[in-house]
């Protein structure tokens, strides 16, 4: 494990790419790391384990043109990541990177990983087991709308970026409300006002959703012709159905198709759906994000107005880009 650098973290500079998935984030990533000199360092939640390569659309090494790939394949699948964890290991990934004169390119979907990663965890209490229990006993009794109506009245922050079926996270509102007497968004809000962890250029790569609806049945059919559910197969023989990344948006999909018996032209098209779903949701994540500073196609990003944003962030901090790095 390279040890930490030296440094102020508020003077390193990154470049983030952000945005809902099968926007290309990672192939973008690459194509600017060969101009950059830089290191992509990943922030996709399924991508860090092993085994789930297919569904998780992990880049092969032919993909990568030989730009090096941190954040991959880290872990086993019976074993547990959060953001926290997550933005340590990204910390160990960035010095070492750093360490070496390369650039730092983060790339990834998975939002709370990269706002924690820039912006460290909002402090709230720890889970209170007799107050979660209640909770979770008036989701059951009195309905979800209820208790989605109770979080708008007390938290409307929170509310407008939790889907009113999100238990986990309604519930979870609702405690620190109780717990503090302050709103979530309220202090999430107030953490992101704080100082950043890193100097870093955050853009936000979009496509119209129409375009990518159109990327994502292509996408999933691709995957399945790949060999997707024989991944999946080998996955559930080992570990079984309870590890949590075969919960995920797809992978839960072809699980239902092996242990159920469901015909594999619907299981496609719940990929789809659920994919497009997800989607939707990291597009709400990203919109609210104070962090974006710029927002782009796939194409702005590579071309001369895209690099030319990325050269005049990197062009203050010679720290971490050598010069004559950025040609």
């Amino acid at each position: 494990m390279p040890a930490a650098i030296d440094v102020d973290r508020s003077q390193i500079a990154l470049l983030v790419l952000v945005g809902p998935t099968a926007t290309g984030k990672t192939s973008i990533a690459v194509e600017l790391c060969e101009w950059l000199q830089g290191e992509i360092i990943g922030a996709d939640s399924i991508q860090v384990y092993r085994g789930f390569d297919i569904g998780s659309s992990k880049p092969r090494a032919e993909n990568l043109r030989g730009i090096r790939h941190h954040l991959i394949d880290i872990i086993y699948p019976d074993q547990a990541i959060d953001a926290s964890a997550y933005a340590a290991a990204a910390d160990r990934a960035i010095d070492e990177v750093v360490s070496r004169g390369k650039v730092p390119v983060v790339a990834g979907g998975t939002g709370l990983w990269v706002r924690t990663l820039l912006r460290g965890l909002v402090n709230v209490p720890p889970v209170d087991e007799p107050l979660r229990a209640e909770l979770e006993r008036a989701w059951d009794e009195q309905g979800k709308e209820a208790m989605y109506n109770r979080l708008r009245e007390v938290d409307p922050r929170s509310a407008a970026r939790i889907h009113v079926n999100d238990r986990v996270r309604v519930i979870r509102a609702l405690e620190v409300y109780e717990q503090t007497g302050f709103a979530m968004g309220e202090l999430r809000a107030k953490h992101a006002r704080g100082k950043p962890r890193y100097r870093a250029l955050t853009i936000f790569i979009d496509i119209h959703p129409v375009h990518l609806l159109k990327r994502l049945e292509t996408r999933a059919r691709q995957m399945l012709e790949a060999g997707w559910i024989e991944e999946v197969r080998g996955l559930l023989d080992r570990y079984g159905t309870d590890i949590r990344p075969l919960k995920s948006v797809g992978y839960r999909e072809v699980v239902e198709h092996i242990v159920e018996s469901i015909p594999i032209e619907i299981t496609e098209r719940e990929i789809v759906r659920s994919t497009r779903r997800y989607a939707r949701r990291q597009r709400t994540w990203f919109n609210s994000d104070p962090d974006i500073d710029e927002r782009m196609t796939p194409e702005q990003v590579v071309s001369e107005v895209g690099r030319n944003r990325i050269r005049a962030h990197f062009s203050h901090q010679p720290l971490v880009v050598p010069r004559g790095t950025i040609r």
